[in-house]
């Protein structure tokens, strides 16, 4: 892990949810469980069509009056149009608030050290901590999401953003960008093992399909992490391939960011086979190996 750093996350988006309707509107739209979100807290989770396809993952926060969708900015104004449409006569507003509040990410070693030397502490995992204007989101101990004044990176060392998605790749967070949007159930993009999916809530769009493929052991994809030398870098939805598979593709780039160490990592779904095979090679049969560097277990699998 790098030093601690502060990256520049405006290429984000950040939509506010308010209304008193706010909080069962977003649990019956969304896959985690909204309902069991307190203000100052924040999960994962995404949204799904309804056929159990990935349309968006997010961060989601809590505050006191409202909610915070922080999700990718080429994606945010199709998704306020669409989940705007599911409104009807709920007592819901959406707005993009992305001019009005800046965000930031920090990450690195001695991340929760710059954390607690401006907001005085560091927040446990997926809660929030307020100080002078600014909220400072805890992802883990060394990763955190910051939202508040323009000059709020003013007093971090500043990093890149490919140092952010570098560390949110390490995390094992999939971000679904345009590339990759309905190419996934969640589980084959590990959303359930960072929290962003509830098996015990009620019915939400996709959610029979998700359930079945949790239950009944349906799933043939997962995804890991992978990581491939050169200097060009593997563009999210581009393909990944298996001796097993032949010319068929066996999987898809989710996300991939440069390696401190060189090269590029990058969070992969692909075939269960092809994981096992360790065999992938990015964007063609005969393309750059790709090494497989992590495959998480499912708690059930365990």
């Amino acid at each position: 892990m790098p030093p601690a750093f502060a990256a520049d996350l405006s290429d984000n988006a950040l939509i506010a949810v308010t209304g008193d309707d706010a909080r069962s509107f977003l649990h019956a739209q969304f896959t985690s469980d909204v309902e069991a979100l307190a203000a100052g807290q924040a999960q994962w989770s995404g949204w799904c069509t309804a056929k159990g396809r990935l349309v968006a993952t997010f961060l989601l926060l809590r505050r006191a009056d409202d909610f915070l969708i922080m999700l990718p900015g080429e994606i945010a104004a199709a998704f306020v149009r669409r989940l705007s449409m599911f409104v009807l006569r709920a007592k819901v507003k959406i707005a993009d608030a992305s001019d009005a509040i800046a965000r930031i990410g920090i990450a690195g070693d001695g991340a929760s050290s710059l954390v607690r030397s401006r907001w005085g502490s560091a927040p446990a995992p997926m809660r929030a901590v307020e100080r002078d204007g600014a909220t400072c989101v805890a992802l883990d101990e060394e990763r955190f999401v910051a939202f508040g004044p323009a000059d709020l990176a003013a007093r971090f060392p500043r990093g890149t953003r490919d140092g952010w998605e570098w560390a949110m790749i390490q995390a094992g967070v999939p971000i679904v960008v345009a590339a990759t949007q309905e190419a996934f159930v969640p589980q084959m993009a590990n959303l359930e093992l960072v929290g962003g999916v509830s098996f015990k809530k009620g019915c939400y769009p996709g959610q029979e399909i998700v359930a079945r493929t949790q239950y009944r052991g349906i799933l043939k994809r997962r995804m890991a992490l992978a990581h491939v030398g050169g200097g060009e870098r593997p563009q999210p939805g581009q393909s990944v391939y298996s001796a097993a598979f032949g010319e068929q593709s066996a999987g898809t780039i989710v996300n991939a960011a440069p390696s401190p160490a060189g090269g590029y990592d990058a969070l992969v779904v692909a075939q269960v086979e092809s994981l096992a095979r360790a065999d992938l090679r990015w964007n063609s049969p005969d393309g750059p190996a790709m090494e497989i560097r992590k495959v998480p277990v499912p708690a059930s699998a365990a």
